[in-house]
């Protein structure tokens, strides 16, 4: 069995991405790590390559700026990377998502348990979307999503986040998947306000927005957030210590909106009844 990890990014320093602990964090696992490094200004290119393995390929793309539909360009990144790798499971980890060292091992274990039964074309994985500051997760958005495709089916990715396989020529699907035995754990919404500022002014166009100024975390409601229990990956120490965000209050002038009191209507039936009801990118074979 040969696993392929990859990734896209693109002005990651400046942004404020983990980005060099998230590929450690996946490097045992893989044969080759497929890095797609769009044109920057930083030296997001050059720290990817003083990473110290003989896995890491790096591919350097030129971005689409006419690309403002939805934040397709993005998708249009993943695939470059994507369609570089030679595994038979491929591997899709993003620039502030990481893998904990305790749930590697049950990771490959379950890649290799699947890699025969083709029925299992992903692998999906619990996430804890860090919230704030590195202590805290909300939970209003996808709890759940696949991160691992095989790397024999057809597949596209229209938006960064997931896959959709093409077993027609003119329609399409979900893969289908199991649990991968392990979590992800997403810091792209602790980091630093200045840097969460940076990003957005140099991303919101690929969704055909304008910059509006993040003036902090706090405007949310605070039934979405739940206080993070477990241990961090001892990659991110450094990064958590010294770029996350380490205090976090609620805007006492927020509203609540009409999304928010579906969340909360939400967050009673899955607490009342003890199920998980979040929007899937996948067939769970789980439940099958």
């Amino acid at each position: 069995m040969k696993v392929s990890g990859f990734t896209f990014l693109r002005n990651a320093v400046l942004n404020g991405y983990p980005f060099e602990e998230s590929i450690r964090s996946l490097l045992p696992i893989v044969d080759e790590y497929i890095v797609a490094v769009g044109n920057s200004d930083d030296e997001t290119l050059s720290r990817v390559l003083d990473i110290d393995s003989t896995k890491i390929r790096v591919i350097e793309t030129q971005w689409n700026e006419s690309m403002r539909d939805r934040g397709f360009v993005y998708g249009q990144q993943k695939m470059i990377a994507q369609y570089q790798c030679t595994g038979d499971w491929a591997f899709y980890l993003e620039g502030d998502e990481v893998l904990h060292e305790d749930e590697v091992e049950q990771i490959l274990s379950t890649m290799q348990k699947y890699d025969n039964d083709k029925d299992v074309e992903a692998l999906y994985f619990d996430f804890y979307h860090f919230y704030g500051t590195a202590q805290q997760v909300g939970i209003a958005g996808y709890r759940r999503a696949p991160r691992i495709i095989r790397n024999t089916i057809r597949t596209i990715a229209p938006d960064g986040l997931f896959w959709v396989v093409m077993d027609r020529n003119k329609k399409g699907r979900y893969p289908k998947a199991r649990h991968a035995g392990g979590n992800i754990y997403h810091y792209g919404h602790c980091r630093s306000v200045e840097k969460m500022n940076e990003k957005l002014r140099r991303v919101r166009r690929y969704w055909g927005a304008d910059h509006e100024q993040f003036a902090g975390y706090g405007s949310i409601d605070p039934s979405e957030i739940r206080v993070f229990e477990g241990s961090h990956p001892k990659v991110m120490e450094r990064w958590i210590a010294d770029e996350s965000e380490s205090e976090f209050s609620i805007d006492p002038n927020y509203r609540l909106t009409r999304r928010d009191r579906r969340n909360r209507f939400r967050f009673w039936v899955e607490e009342r009844f003890g199920i998980e009801i979040s929007k899937k990118h996948y067939q769970a074979l789980d439940r099958l």
